[in-house]
Parts: structure tokens; sequence; C-alpha cells
């Protein structure tokens, strides 16, 4: 080798060494390769650089403290239990107030079902648009897989409306026999409504036809066969479901004076819900 070539050669290594970390950073810029779950947890989220990624301590709900909520527990863990016996059941919509228990019910669904095979993937709202892809790995797996989308909201002309609405039930390819959409939010139709639309509502033959902005927001709700509502909590039962936490994490009685501040704790927060109930009572017991 001549000196000129061992010159170049030296000269190339940090070139070399640039482009390895310049393909580097590019390669964790790439949207993950859709991955199959490795059987070791209950619950996964979707990573949009990792795929699907375990999780080993998911949250779990206890449907003892969901109360208040027993139309909709029964009416859920009928459908979760047509689904594990792999008979029709339907997807859901979880709909309502919020903090009254809709994502907790939805993860209440491991404690009674996982023995089953029931497993949880949480998939945020911005990556529904990787739902075919996330979704085809799952066929012919033993398991059943719910996916997660919790605390839904679209606006017009997101994609990742249309995507959620093929998974559903309008793309030419069959989703999976072993997957069903479980999805929360605070609007019933997954979009804002506004008055103005109202008025593109005609009348034929004397009945009432929506608009197209309507029915192009009522078509994506529509595609659940099992809607949930979930209304905000009266009063008495926000002091219910406050007892109910004093007593199970062994803080007393609720008395006269805890029941004026819990009162006035719901007040300054807008809201009387199960989560304001439990975070007042935490609140109580770290003191001032």
């Amino acid at each position: 080798m001549t000196e000129h070539d061992t010159i170049s050669t030296t000269g190339l290594s940090p070139v070399l060494e640039r482009l390895e970390r310049l393909l580097e950073r590019v390669e964790s810029l790439l949207p993950a390769r859709a991955s199959e779950p490795d059987g070791t947890a209950l619950a996964y989220r979707w990573d949009p650089q990792r795929g699907l990624v375990a999780v080993h301590h998911p949250h779990r709900v206890e449907a003892s403290d969901l109360l208040h909520l027993e139309r909709q527990q029964r009416a859920l863990e009928r459908n979760t239990a047509r689904f594990v016996a792999g008979r029709p059941c339907n997807n859901a919509l979880l709909w309502g107030a919020r903090g009254t228990g809709k994502s907790s019910l939805v993860k209440a669904m491991l404690g009674p079902f996982a023995e089953q095979g029931l497993r949880l993937i949480e998939v945020d709202r911005h990556e529904l648009t990787r739902l075919p892809e996330i979704v085809e790995p799952l066929h012919g797996r033993t398991e059943r897989f719910i996916l997660f989308a919790d605390d839904l909201s679209f606006e017009a002309d997101d994609p990742a409306f249309r995507a959620l609405k093929a998974v559903l039930d309008g793309s030419i390819a069959a989703p999976p026999d072993n997957v069903v959409v479980y999805a929360t939010s605070n609007r019933r139709h997954l979009m804002p409504e506004f008055l103005g639309e109202n008025l593109d509502t005609q009348t034929r033959d004397g009945e009432i036809h929506p608009g197209e902005a309507i029915e192009e927001k009522i078509s994506l709700s529509d595609r659940f066969g099992l809607w949930l509502s979930f209304p905000p909590f009266t009063q008495e039962q926000y002091l219910a479901v406050v007892a109910h936490w004093l007593e199970r994490l062994g803080a007393g009685p609720l008395d006269e004076a805890l029941r004026r501040e819990a009162l006035q704790w719901a007040l300054a927060r807008g809201t009387r819900s199960g989560r304001t109930a439990r975070q007042f009572v935490l609140a109580h017991l770290a003191g001032p």
C-alpha cells in the first residue's frame, strides 16, 4: 500500500463514522414496523419507534371501586364475555362527562377476563393512522385483543378519523376476529358539533334528514355497535364515592365537616366525578 493509499483510507474513516451516525439518526425517526405481542404481558402500548411494547405492570382497576356504573359495567362485561368466547360482539364507545370512570371501566375488563386470553393494546390518537398495520400481525393469534383508544377527539379532515372508520367497518380488508375496539371520549360523536350545522337539516316527506356535516360526524360513532353514556354524578353519588374511598383508604367515616370540604373541593374544580372524589380523599390524607 502506498503512502497516498494510507492517507486516503485514514481520511475516509471519519466520513464513514459520520455516515453511520447519520443513518442511525434517520433510522430512529422512521416509523416502527408492526410487531407481534411477545406474549409476556397482559397489556401493550403502541410506540411509534418500537412497535408493540409490553406493559408488565398495567393499571389494574377493581370493579368494586367503580360506583354508580352498574348499568355500564354489566353491558361492557357482557360484550367482553362474548368477545373472549369468540361469539359476535360490538366495538364499544364510552362517552360522557370527564372523570366518570370511562377509561377505568375498560381497564377493569382485564380482571375477570385475563385468564381467558384477554389482552389490552393502548393506541394513542395520533397513531390511529397506523391501525391497519398494527392489527395485521394479530391475525390467527389465540389471545383476544382490545384496541383501547382513550380520550378520542377529532377535528375536521383528521386522517386518524378516517383510519379508525376503516378499521371499524369501512375497509376492503377484514379486521381480525380476535380484535375489538373500545374507545372513550367526552364527545358523543367524537368531533366538535356546531349550531350552524343544524341549518343544513332538511325535511322530506315529514322525515328529518341531517346535513352532510352532521352525517360525516355521525358516520364514525355509528360504527360502534355499543354506546355507553356516562352522565355527571349527582351530589349524593359524588359524596357516596368520597365515603367509599375514605373507607377504602382507612381515613375514617364521612362526617359533616368532611362533607362540606368535599363539596367545596368539587365546586372549585367545576365537576362532581369519581376522579374528583378520589383526589379529594388523597388530598385529605396528605394533610395541609
